[in-house]
């Protein structure tokens, strides 16, 4: 053998084994970033701890807000990198919180020692903020995270990946703005503060009474305790800021049983009466050019308020007739809805226009008569016997109870069908928190029914409504004589009218 192929042998040995070694190393080191997001995650391999982490360390205390990053799969998303923190754009966020959350801090809102929560928070500009200003012990959730300051809640954004009173402070953001589902989002973030404790809700949706009415409601066991309007850096439009208080064992006040005639008009709905078109206070000499032209006059409320902040939206058409008539030909084409998706009712007595709406998508029909209790109804329909359409030559048909008379010959089609109690159905179908419009042609039977809304407080339910009031107004047809058809005089609509606004209700003169 020769010798001097010895050492060449030996050091190609030892090459071989420095590979192998190096080789073992990369592939822990490629491990270790795969599983961990690239962090020091992982106890038994870190060369360095970043300073990520260290700004984590001072909020990782046993039960911390911060020790549910460890909780979460670290996966969703990408850690947000020291360097990043310092760019223009972080400073220029982080900045602005900060700012708010020194005002909190001053008021006694917030103190280094509470337990926070950043809902909504993507980036983690908000939890950074508040780790400057010494609060360590805060944590940010989005639907993905982004180590060390904000854990993931996964595809279910509703669903909050933390116990029941967890936090001291939780700050919600402009969170309920960009929901879709804000009452939902609004009960988890109320479910995650303690008793006594503080949450805040920045909004640029809540310029008015209305909306910071509707607002407050998503979150009923807490009170108000300071609302107040701040600018933003980055935008021309202010937001405003609105601290929640939790209660323990708050009870929920309704007005819902109570008449409208002795209590004061809450001031969100005072603001909104006071932007209303005027009523015609003389009776029209030609009602049907008045009374129509009039309706270029109506405020509707989406156009006075901001209606974001409601569980629910709910149209309901009560003398709806065919389905062009008012809910097709008006309501969805019309009505300004704020790009909110309405559940629609149609109470309809005639069969004649009943068998339409099983074709129509989104309408529920009630295929009875609105009326004060549940009770057999004698139902008629005067027809028009040189139109044959059935639209326009079909009368309106009108309802009294069986048996009995209202001084008017019957001079039409007449049959029995079933009444139900309006009233009691509306407050089973609908709730204060939920936003309702309502139509009302009824052909007379308004004064049986609006009184019966009021006398058990029904009305409270509905925001809006659109009612045609039937009287004996003058005959286009026959100058100087009014129409026989119904014995209440305008001066009764217009006092119905009043009554309502008096009450508190948007309503308008409807033709």
């Amino acid at each position: 053998m020769d010798p001097a192929a010895k050492p060449i042998s030996v050091r190609n040995l030892v090459a071989r084994a420095l590979l192998f070694f190096l080789s073992v190393f990369l592939l822990r080191f490629v491990y270790v970033v795969t599983v961990h997001g690239g962090t020091c995650a992982a106890g038994d391999f870190c060369l360095f701890s970043s300073p990520a982490e260290a700004l984590a360390v001072a909020g990782t205390g046993a039960g911390s807000a911060s020790a549910a990053v460890a909780s979460v799969h670290a996966g969703l998303g990408s850690a947000a990198t020291p360097a990043l923190w310092t760019s223009r754009e972080w400073r220029k966020a982080v900045e602005f919180y900060s700012s708010v959350f020194q005002d909190l801090v001053a008021e006694g809102f917030l103190s280094p020692a509470s337990r926070s929560l950043c809902v909504d928070s993507p980036a983690g500009y908000e939890v950074l903020a508040l780790r400057e200003i010494g609060v360590a012990d805060a944590v940010g959730v989005a639907k993905k995270s982004a180590p060390p300051l904000v854990v993931g809640g996964g595809a279910d954004s509703l669903r909050l990946p933390f116990g029941n009173g967890t936090f001291d402070f939780v700050f919600a953001g402009r969170s309920l703005d960009r929901s879709k589902q804000p009452a939902n989002l609004a009960a988890e973030i109320a479910r995650t503060l303690k008793p006594h404790w503080f949450m805040v809700v920045l909004t640029a949706s809540a310029r008015d009474a209305y909306s910071r009415h509707s607002l407050a409601e998503l979150f009923p066991d807490c009170i108000t305790v300071r609302s107040r309007v701040i600018h933003t850096p980055d935008s021309a439009k202010p937001l405003r800021e609105i601290v929640f208080q939790r209660q323990e064992g708050t009870p929920t006040v309704s007005s819902i049983g109570k008449s409208g005639g002795g209590s004061p008009i809450p001031e969100h709905k005072l603001e909104i009466l006071r932007w209303a078109e005027p009523l015609i206070e003389e009776e029209p000499l030609k009602p049907w050019i008045t009374l129509k032209s009039n309706l270029q006059n109506v405020r509707y409320l989406p156009s006075i308020a901001d209606i974001s902040f409601k569980p629910r939206y709910v149209y309901i058409d009560v003398g709806a007739r065919s389905y062009g008539s008012s809910i097709g030909g008006w309501f969805r084409k019309q009505y300004p809805k704020q790009n909110h998706t309405f559940e629609v009712y149609a109470i309809e007595a005639d069969r004649a226009f009943q068998n339409e709406y099983a074709t129509k998508k989104g309408v529920k029909l009630l295929p009875f008569a609105a009326w004060v209790r549940n009770e057999t109804l004698t139902f008629e329909i005067n027809r028009d016997p040189e139109n044959h359409d059935v639209e326009k030559g079909r009368g309106m048909g009108r309802i009294r109870p069986a048996g009995g008379s209202d001084g008017r010959v019957s001079s039409g089609e007449v049959h029995a069908i079933r009444g139900f109690d309006f009233a009691a159905w509306l407050r089973r179908t609908a709730t204060e928190r939920d936003y309702v419009v309502m139509k009302m042609d009824v052909e007379g039977t308004e004064f049986d029914l609006v009184p019966r809304l009021l006398e058990t407080g029904a009305i409270c339910l509905v925001d809006e409504l659109f009612l045609e009031c039937h009287y004996n107004r003058w005959q286009k047809c026959c100058p100087g004589k009014r129409s026989p058809k119904y014995r209440n005089t305008y001066g009764e609509c217009l006092k119905l009218f009043t009554t309502l606004r008096e009450s508190g209700v948007l309503v308008h003169q409807w033709w």
